[in-house]
């Protein structure tokens, strides 16, 4: 009965009127003054070909020359180029960072284009909750280097989009707001402009990508932005040169036949742009970069570190216990895998040991053959000798036999001639 009597006493509002002033309907000023004070950071990140624009958008957008290398046609993978600039208008800082990707769409093989991508804004994710999970915080001085804004630049090269922007852009619509543009539409004329515009929603509505949509539940800003989702994807033209109009300079492409002007709605949507990212919704990039795309990415995080949240009907929930069971499961899946090693080990062990065994034996056989056959050449030579003993036996028994024949016969024919020398006498 006191918690539901608590309930509905929380529930119940009332209103009293002041009798005098108080002074709290300064909050929004102290808001503001305070936000100018800190200052504020925006991260654009600019995916789309090499070529395509990408830089000249940027220094259009901002009024301003940013330091960009020109890339080449030739790199063998995508990288991302983050570059950090401070600007000043009026008496608001702003802390513009802007992320080129360099090399996409250059490779032949374009199926993992998109991955050095989605590492890029998951690492922004990750050192954004690692700071947020330091027992010292420092969140409100720390750079924030998560992306609020992706604008996707697609080359009016064809009649509808291309399987690499359908799947890049699948793959970031979780984690990035995406705003579709349509790079150098002075290439395209007006009717073929609203066709591929037409074409390309289809495409992305078909094959389910959520693109970011500008919101309409403020009533001060509904009517435009609802007026504004109508003309997405906005084809863009950008320059820095100043070409004389008529009496005045103004940023246009200049031509043989003509001008194409850059803030001319006539001509190009880079207004509607401008006013949609910078000057209306920029804010709201923000936030909604942080409560619904950090938020996701922080709420797996939570999840695999073993973390969930309390039920009305559950028990309270402890960081201990959770902390405990975590280092618990760790430890039982490091045994695991510890245990699965020595066990891989122990087969390595086994096999090389078999494997040694047979080369063993390998190796006695081999011995035994070259020593059977060391025993018959060694019975052969014996043989061999035996036989050269008996035929020298027998030639030293011949030639002693000869010799002592040989001594007969001398003897033999000296006896004569002596018997006659004497009859001589």
């Amino acid at each position: 009965n006191t918690d539901s009597s608590l309930e509905k006493t929380n529930e119940e509002k009332r209103t009293i009127e002041l009798n005098g002033h108080v002074g709290f309907d300064s909050l929004p000023d102290q808001l503001v003054s305070k936000s100018v004070a800190q200052g504020f950071s925006f991260n654009i990140l600019c995916v789309g070909e090499t070529g395509v624009g990408k830089s000249t958008l940027m220094n259009t957008l901002f009024n301003t020359t940013f330091e960009n290398e020109e890339a080449s046609h030739y790199g063998n993978k995508v990288h991302l180029h983050p570059q950090t600039y401070e600007l000043q208008e009026s008496n608001v800082n702003l802390k513009l960072t802007i992320v080129h990707t360099v090399g996409f769409g250059d490779q032949i093989n374009r199926e993992e284009s998109f991955k050095p991508i989605l590492e890029y804004i998951d690492t922004q994710f990750e050192k954004y909750l690692e700071e947020e999970l330091k027992i010292k915080r420092s969140l409100f001085s720390c750079h924030d280097t998560r992306i609020h804004a992706c604008l996707y630049f697609i080359a009016p090269s064809g009649h509808s989009l291309k399987s690499l922007d359908l799947v890049t852009m699948k793959k970031l619509d979780s984690k990035v707001n995406i705003i579709p543009v349509i790079a150098k539409a002075d290439t395209v004329n007006r009717s073929e402009l609203d066709k591929l515009k037409i074409k390309i929603m289809s495409e992305l509505v078909s094959n389910g990508v959520q693109i970011y949509q500008f919101p309409t539940e403020d009533e001060a800003v509904a009517e435009i932005n609802s007026s504004m989702n109508t003309h997405l994807p906005f084809a863009v033209v950008g320059s820095v040169e100043n070409v004389k109009v008529g009496n005045k300079l103004v940023k246009a492409r200049l031509y043989p036949w003509g001008s194409v002007q850059v803030e001319n709605e006539n001509h190009c949507d880079f207004v509607k742009l401008r006013e949609m990212l910078v000057r209306v919704n920029m804010e709201d990039l923000r936030e909604q970069t942080h409560a619904r795309h950090y938020e996701l990415y922080r709420r797996c995080k939570l999840e695999e570190m073993g973390f969930k949240d309390t039920d009305p009907d559950s028990k309270s929930f402890s960081l201990q216990e959770t902390y405990e069971a975590k280092r618990k499961e760790f430890l039982t899946d490091l045994q695991r895998k510890e245990e699965e090693m020595r066990q891989m080990f122990v087969n390595k062990v086994k096999e090389a040991e078999a494997e040694l065994k047979e080369k063993e034996k390998e190796l006695h056989e081999r011995f035994e053959q070259l020593k059977r056959m060391h025993q018959e050449e060694k019975k052969t030579l014996e043989e061999k000798r035996r036989n050269l003993e008996e035929e020298m036996n027998a030639f030293n028994r011949r030639k002693v036999a000869a010799e002592t024949l040989m001594g007969q016969a001398v003897q033999g024919g000296s006896q004569p001639f002596k018997k006659d020398k004497d009859k001589k006498k």
